[in-house]
């Protein structure tokens, strides 16, 4: 058999099992990958490495650091995302690769790795600790529906398109090129009173926003970030 041929084969496969375990999400996949950065590219808040791995050439983009050409990395995880486009370098990339954490040593990426992991889930469970619900009621319009009903019959609303109106209660720009927020409008199922939600809108904790926007059940983006519902790409409609 052709040896050229065996090893293009063998590339292939590669690469197939590799972006079989990333999926279109957070990889679930704990291997250590160890890569060398042949071009590195800094924009305002991230690091773009264009890495060479054993049998695979990729972008990742981290959390802005001091990254070298020629120098060997380590990471694990991540998050695909195809074609995606960077304002800030007014450029499409096929594939991109979004990782927390990347490191020149292994160990150090274990350690980092640990405490992210532990930083999460203690703000967790202090944020759990500090949720309020809000006091006023916050009718939902005329096409629209309330929170609890969205809560309560959360598998009637999966894939499909809801109008909530409420309340923004936390909100944190320029997560992974999103704006996340937390909605409440007063109602609550089972003790839960907000959804969490992602736009590309501006807002300011206290609006009393209308929004519109596509339900998601149990979104995993890895690191322990699992919902349980979110609501995705929402639009505000007033």
């Amino acid at each position: 058999m052709n040896i050229g041929f065996m090893k293009q084969t063998a590339i292939l496969l590669t690469a197939m099992v590799f972006f079989f375990n990333i999926e279109n999400g957070f990889s679930q996949n704990k291997t250590i990958y160890e890569v060398t950065a042949t071009e590195v590219i800094q924009v305002s808040s991230y690091t773009y490495l264009l890495v060479k791995g054993k049998n695979t050439k990729m972008w990742l983009v981290v959390p802005k650091f001091e990254a070298k050409v020629g120098e060997k990395y380590y990471y694990k995880g991540g998050m695909l995302m195809s074609n995606f486009n960077s304002k800030e370098l007014n450029r499409t990339f096929e594939n991109v690769l979004f990782l927390e954490n990347i490191s020149p040593s292994k160990i150090d990426l274990e350690i980092k790795t640990y405490k992210h992991n532990s930083k999460n889930n203690n703000s967790k469970k202090d944020t759990n600790k500090k949720l309020k619900k809000i006091s006023e009621k916050i009718p939902p319009i005329s096409n629209g529906i309330s929170i609890s009903e969205l809560l309560k019959n959360k598998h009637l609303y999966k894939g499909k398109t809801v109008i909530i109106k409420g309340k923004v209660t936390k909100y944190t720009p320029k997560i992974m090129y999103k704006n996340w927020f937390h909605l409440q409008d007063g109602t609550e199922y089972n003790d839960v009173f907000e959804i969490t939600v992602t736009t590309n809108a501006q807002l300011k904790v206290g609006d009393i926003v209308t929004v519109k926007g596509t339900i998601t059940l149990n979104k995993d983006f890895g690191y322990g970030y699992l919902y349980k519902i979110i609501l995705e790409n929402a639009v505000i409609i007033e």
